[in-house]
């Protein structure tokens, strides 16, 4: 019962967009005057009062009242009941102005309520409020109860008139409050006009249709109401914390759907429920109904994405618990209720008299007051009043911007979203994730996991129970698990780890390389052709260079390509006496290539761990590869002496 999942449900209900099909209405608190049209002074006063901080003066109206234990004290106590008894008040104000035909309040529902205590986790029963309002102008008001618990509160209330009718499905024996038996009917005037129908555990969404259709269409046939209040507690869900009705999402809002079909001027009301993210899909899900907009399955990205996991889908399911309740238990209560429902079969009439001055006709006076406001227009800054965006509405077969109320919206907790369908966090691996689609980005390990999949919880379609894959927007993608297979393979194959054990990264320390690939090396640079390129140094190496040269040249000068061609003089020109020409320039000696090598090893070094891929050639490794060679020319004419 936390306002925690109201607020989620808020957050769903903007961004699939159902804003635009409705009128937002921002009603007033609730007065401790209304309150008082129902609830005793003593208990209101009692309530606006208490906090946590002096709770323990009121320790004795705490007992009185029933506070403390089912229903705590809490800080916002008094504001919480007055947001929520007037959103329905106000919603029955506007029903009797026909200002619209249905009014949703998810933060009411509070039926546990009585006159002077409450009850259930309920303070203020803001659905007697409404009703109360909803007969200054109508004769006669239906109110349904589908909460897993008994409204018994509302039937207290109206237990004794003809004017109002209640109407409850609900869990009876050995289960609070207690009340609600089949022989409950009403007393004096109301009798037979309260109508209970009690339940055992386990009951499921084709024998919910089976009682319920049938109950309410003889209601409607005989009662004749004027309007409706629909309390639609989200407890009697499968899987609820303190529920025992095994009801799929779609056949709670199954009963919506059937008590929207006849037209009537609705209140819409929450209600119980104790498994939030349940709570806020069905609530979301039956407001695309009186909207008639379809939404779902996939969730969009709001706020409070990470509570809706590990499916991350608009969808409550059954589970596989028993069903207590027998076809012939059905079939003798709904007998017994159809029979009391034919002694009121003619409806009730009610006298016209004055009604006098109540919430309608002040908001009525506040209405003309405010539309005058925005006549005059919201000014220079601003191109429409947030009274005149809350009540604007999109139309099928119009054309609308959404970058006119972004400010508006983003203040409401739309969020924005670049792909056109929704979007479901499973999908990043058929249809991968892009920007503000909301979705990690995955990561394909050397061992084929996917660290997304087990970042959301184990998310896989497997667990979804869908035997086909989908993306975001409904297209199958079956077909592309073998291509997606074998590019995974590709990959692996292709990166394969280093000797120090990292992927596509240099080694800590380079094997020296052998002549024969240095050779081949030097071939492959010779063939290549080499763009000129500047130097500082006005020394210019020559094809053959000499060993004075070398130690006169200026290695941290020249060019990477330059440092390439001078060991690839050196090799060829070792090589040259091995192969039986004593003709050419005689080679410099260790010592001197020694040296000259030192002053630019380090720049040729970092030179080539900068640009190129290729292993680094050292001064001490061109040396090692020289001592290897097959013949030296400088030690050639001492062993011919010999």
């Amino acid at each position: 019962m936390k306002p925690h999942r109201i607020r989620m449900t808020h957050s769903l209900i903007m961004n699939y967009r159902l804003y635009k099909k409705m009128e937002i209405y921002r009603a007033k608190p609730a007065t401790k005057q209304e309150m008082c049209q129902f609830h005793t002074d003593e208990y209101i006063d009692f309530l606006s009062k208490v906090t946590p901080d002096n709770m323990e003066q009121y320790s004795k109206e705490q007992g009185k009242y029933n506070v403390g234990d089912d229903c705590p004290v809490f800080d916002g106590l008094f504001e919480f009941c007055g947001i929520s008894g007037g959103g329905s008040m106000e919603g029955a104000a506007r029903l009797n102005r026909g200002k619209c035909d249905i009014a949703i309040n998810w933060a009411g529902g509070l039926h546990h309520a009585k006159k002077s205590e409450a009850s259930g986790f309920c303070y203020v029963n803001d659905i007697v409020l409404g009703i109360i309002e909803l007969l200054r102008y109508k004769q006669r008001v239906l109110y349904i109860d589908i909460d897993v618990h008994h409204g018994d509160g509302v039937e207290e209330a109206f237990y004794t008139t003809d004017r109002v009718m209640t109407v409850s499905f609900h869990k009876y024996g050995e289960y609070f409050p207690g009340t609600g038996e089949l022989r409950d009917i009403g007393v004096g005037a109301g009798k037979y006009y309260a109508v209970n129908f009690p339940l055992r555990d386990g009951i499921t969404d084709t024998t919910y249709k089976e009682v319920f259709e049938p109950v309410i269409g003889h209601v409607m046939e005989f009662y004749q109401p004027d309007a409706v209040v629909l309390q639609c507690g989200a407890d009697s869900l499968s899987g609820d914390r303190l529920g025992c009705f095994n009801l799929s999402m779609a056949g709670h809002a199954n009963c919506v759907e059937y008590v929207k079909k006849f037209n009537l001027p609705t209140l819409v009301v929450g209600g119980g429920g104790y498994t939030m993210r349940n709570v806020s899909r069905a609530w979301t899900y039956e407001t695309g109904i009186l909207v008639n907009q379809k939404v779902g399955p996939n969730l969009p990205f709001s706020d409070f994405y990470e509570y809706f996991g590990p499916d991350y889908e608009l969808d409550v399911r059954p589970s596989n618990m028993e069903n207590l309740n027998s076809k012939e238990y059905l079939e003798k209560i709904k007998i017994q209720v159809l029979s009391n429902l034919e002694r009121t079969r003619h409806a009730p009439s009610v006298q016209t008299t004055d009604v006098g001055k109540g919430l309608t006709e002040h908001q009525e006076e506040q209405d003309a007051i405010l539309d005058d406001i925005d006549e005059d227009g919201p000014g220079m800054d601003a191109r429409q009043t947030q009274r005149q965006w809350d009540r604007a509405t999109e139309k099928e077969g119009e054309l609308y911007s959404d970058s006119e109320d972004e400010e508006i919206t983003s203040s409401m907790g739309v969020r924005k979203t670049s792909k056109k369908g929704l979007r479901n966090v499973r999908d990043w691996k058929e249809g991968g994730s892009g920007t503000g689609s909301g979705n990690a980005t995955p990561f394909t390990g050397p061992g084929g996991s996917d660290n997304a999949s087990e970042s959301a919880g184990g998310n896989t379609a497997k667990g979804s129970g869908a035997t086909s894959k989908r993306d975001g927007e409904g297209r199958d993608l079956t077909e592309f698990d073998e291509e997606l297979e074998a590019l995974r393979k590709e990959t692996e194959e292709e990166v394969q780890p280093d000797n120090d054990g990292d992927v596509e990264m240099g080694d800590d320390e380079q094997p020296p390389p052998s002549a024969d690939a240095l050779t081949d090396e030097v071939a492959d640079e010779e063939m290549t052709d080499v763009p000129a390129q500047s130097s500082t140094s006005s020394t210019k190496v020559d094809p053959i260079p000499t060993a004075e040269s070398l130690s006169q040249a200026k290695p941290e000068a020249a060019t990477t390509d330059d440092k390439i061609r001078v060991e690839a003089s050196e090799f060829s020109k070792a090589e040259t006496p091995a192969k039986g020409s004593g003709s050419g320039v005689p080679k410099p000696s260790e010592s001197s290539v020694a040296n000259a090598a030192p002053e630019g090893s380090n720049s040729m070094a970092s030179t080539t761990d900068r640009h190129s891929s290729k292993p680094p050639l050292v001064a001490d490794e061109s040396v090692s590869s020289t001592a290897k060679a097959p013949a030296n020319p400088v030690e050639a004419p001492a062993k011919e002496e010999k």
